[in-house]
């Protein structure tokens, strides 16, 4: 342990170096950018032509400026080494020395390519790649990966840190066995890594198998070799939770905060912010496939006629509209086929026509005439016809009137209201009469009914994204006005494409597009990331989607992730023996099937390099007892600290996590509990963050993450939760990489005998 942490303590003081002077020439170029951006704006007035010329090079350093300005945070994050010992710096932006030597390469650059397409099988002369994280201008956290061992000395051997430092300690095992289990590990993380951008790779993996790290590897791939599609359109990273996602956002390297979007499948509606949870039976009925059939025949009992013929009391008028005609309007405005809220818009339109040629005949009544005779011609004469008088000029500035009239917009929108998909959930989850009449049979619906004022739960979220699909948005305004930026951008780039020709700035390769300048003389504040843009609209279609701990995911959460990705080009991480949502997934065929049959296709990772042999016996315990059909991924390290089961009272908790940290030196520890004892776990340990040497979780936090030691609180409670308890203790007693101790207070139960037991008061 000690070798380690000096190990690690070197090299990081080594990068620090290295990145310390790294940011010193980022400074030193942004100060030179900054005098030539004053230099050019200090220069006098002159022609017209001078002062185009002026502004093209003004934006230019502006743009370079800014350039520099946007890599301050994770400046550097990666090294390789050939075998000849020379390391190269791969970062967010190219730099060089004051000789003009390159020192930093940019992540887009033809000689930064091995850093992403270098695997075990492909080394392409590399052997090593070092993976930097840094926090402001520190190195926090370093991950080797190691391609040739042989040829490295043993200074740089002894050098290694994170993973390759677990590797290499594999393949120096004495047994010949070791050296080829690093090599499946190897060889089934590169299957991974390199597999086909088309369809859906599903990588089925168990605990310690290296799953995670190495779809996201794949996902730095393949945002480099299929770099023209997916800078586009970006890549969707989701997670099980907040917690998790702050766990790989190290693993990714910088490109990742402009091309990829990582979030939990409870912020992916923009503006909702979960704030209560469902119960087990709840959950398992809103991810039920039938509920898209529940939301749609809920929004169309929105769609109304009256119960009679529709009548609206106008300044003494009553203006009455056949309920014949309304039905009518209703069928005719359903046969487009636009979402709700589109399709309003023709009913809105007709119905007030409607009620227009009816306030023409309430008039007419009003003024007891039926017909006006010409006494003098009696030829001549014809009846009274106001409503056949008015012509479409006439219907169109009578719609607008009446739609003035609050008592109008009142009875429209109680036929056919404007909708939100928020009002549409909540109304529906608050609707014994509702739930009942739109519900299929078999559908567990009164699991659904709570108080309007209910917070939103995470199963909540692909019900309004189902519910936002139907309802649509009323976009004719937004529409107009693309057009007419349209309009102004095409006439801004071709006064750009005069500029920059008139000016030779467009041979000397300056600017290479006039729609860039054109961009930069109407930009009216920061430019937007791909990241950006994407996280902000909640119907963008991204290039390729990778789905973590994608187990949990319900039917219809899968729905809602498939209209994200049109393409249907993705990588599904996951392991069906650690399912622990009631509503999750049993097999990957039956949530992928319903969109994928035959597009997807299964890599399966069998080696846990990770967890000790004695921890995962304990773990294979409760997985036979409690999902025989799967099996446990067979454990490679041995030699662990046995793991035990302490009787105790919660009280006495500080004390054991402080014996364990003691124990692992300068590791972390996490605090596993049931959910029914999370508040008063972490009450005693109120840090939350994971960089803190102990943190406190429930199973479902603790998904996807591993810490050095684990101490499982109340596992009889973990047990009894949910339908998947049995789960959800796999989970729990998977996630140390070096001491397991499980704390009950009452009996332990059955499926943990097997652990060694002390009793303390």
């Amino acid at each position: 342990m000690a070798n380690r942490q000096d190990s690690l303590a070197e090299a990081l003081d080594s990068e620090q170096r290295t990145v310390a002077w790294l940011y010193g020439r980022l400074d030193v170029a942004r100060e030179r950018a900054q005098a030539a951006l004053r230099e050019v704006y200090g220069r006098a007035g002159g022609t017209r032509q001078a002062m185009v010329e002026r502004e093209a090079m003004a934006s230019e350093h502006a743009r370079r400026l800014a350039q520099l300005n946007a890599v301050e945070r994770g400046l550097c994050f990666g090294r390789i080494d050939d075998a000849s010992g020379a390391g190269t710096y791969v970062g967010r932006i190219g730099l060089r020395d004051e000789s003009h030597e390159s020192v930093l390469i940019d992540w887009r650059a033809p000689a930064a390519r091995p850093f992403y397409v270098a695997t075990a099988t492909d080394p392409g002369g590399l052997v090593r790649r070092r993976h930097l994280h840094l926090k402001d201008r520190m190195v926090v956290g370093i991950d080797d990966e190691v391609f040739d061992l042989e040829r490295m000395s043993d200074g740089d051997r002894r050098s290694l840190v994170g993973e390759a430092a677990l590797l290499a300690a594999l393949r120096r095992s004495r047994t010949g066995r070791m050296g080829d289990v690093v090599a499946t590990i190897q060889t089934e993380q590169d299957r991974v890594i390199r597999s086909s951008l088309q369809g859906a790779l599903v990588v089925q993996g168990g605990p310690g198998t290296g799953k995670t790290v190495a779809a996201l590897h794949r996902a730095a791939y393949l945002l480099y070799t299929h770099r023209d599609t997916l800078e586009r359109r970006g890549v969707l990273v989701v997670g099980p939770n907040p917690m998790f996602l702050r766990y790989i956002s190290q693993v990714l390297p910088a490109l990742g905060e402009t091309q990829v979007v990582m979030t939990t499948v409870e912020e992916m509606f923009p503006g909702v912010r979960v704030s209560a949870a469902d119960t087990p039976a709840a959950a398992m009925v809103k991810g039920d496939v039938r509920m898209a059939e529940v939301v749609a025949r809920a929004l169309e009992l929105r769609q109304g006629v009256p119960q009679g013929d529709l009548v609206v009391e106008l300044d003494g008028l009553s203006l009455r509209v056949p309920r014949e005609r309304c039905l009518r309007l209703r069928e005719r405005a359903q046969a487009v086929r636009l979402p709700h809220n589109m399709a309003r818009k023709l009913y809105v339109t007709e119905l007030l026509k409607e009620l227009a040629k009816a306030e023409a005949r309430a008039l007419e009544e009003s003024l007891h005439i039926e017909e006006l005779v010409i006494e003098d011609e009696p030829e001549l004469s014809q009846p009274l016809d106001l409503e056949g008088d008015l012509d479409e000029l006439d219907l169109e500035l009578a719609s607008q009137r009446l739609w003035g009239e609050p008592v109008v917009r009142r009875a429209v929108d109680e036929l056919w209201p404007e909708l939100t998909p928020q009002r549409l959930i909540s109304e529906l989850l608050s609707s014994f009469d509702t739930l009942w009449a739109v519900a299929p049979s078999g559908l567990e619906w009164h699991e659904l009914l709570r108080s309007p004022e209910a917070g939103w739960t995470v199963g909540d979220v692909p019900l309004l994204d189902e519910a936002a699909e139907l309802l649509g948005e009323d976009d004719s305004a937004r529409r107009v006005a693309a057009r007419r930026a349209s309009r102004e951008q095409a006439e801004q780039e071709l006064y750009a494409r005069e500029v920059l020709q008139t000016t030779g700035v467009l041979e000397e390769g300056v600017f290479d597009r006039a729609d860039v300048l054109a961009e930069r003389h109407a930009d009216d504040g920061p430019a937007l990331t791909t990241a950006d843009r994407a996280a902000a609209d909640r119907t963008w279609a991204y290039g390729h989607v990778i789905v973590d701990e994608a187990q949990e995911l319900s039917p219809m959460a899968w729905r809602m992730i498939m209209r994200r990705v049109p393409a249907k080009s993705l990588t599904v991480v996951g392991d069906l023996a650690q399912t622990g949502s009631a509503a999750g997934a049993r097999s990957w065929g039956e949530v992928l099937d319903p969109f994928l049959a035959g597009r997807w296709r299964v890599e399966r990772l069998l080696v846990n390099y990770r967890t000790p042999v004695e921890i995962m016996a304990v773990a294979a315990d409760v997985l036979r007892a409690f999902a025989p059909d799967q099996d446990p991924p067979e454990s490679v390290r041995e030699g662990g600290a046995p793991p035990r089961a302490v009787r105790m009272p919660l009280s006495g908790l500080p004390g054991l996590v402080a014996e364990e940290l003691a124990l692992i030196g300068e590791g972390r520890v996490g605090v596993v509990s049931s959910d029914a004892r999370h508040a008063a776990v972490s009450a005693l340990f109120p840090d939350g963050d994971l960089d803190a040497p102990v943190v406190a979780l429930t199973v479902g936090q603790a998904k996807g993450l591993e810490f050095d030691a684990v101490v499982v609180v109340d596992p009889a409670g973990i047990l009894g939760q949910s339908p998947m308890g049995g789960q959800d203790l796999y989970v729990a007693v998977t996630r140390a990489t070096r001491r397991l101790t499980v704390v009950h207070e009452g009996d332990l139960p059955e499926v943990l005998s097997r652990l060694a037991t002390e009793s303390t008061t």
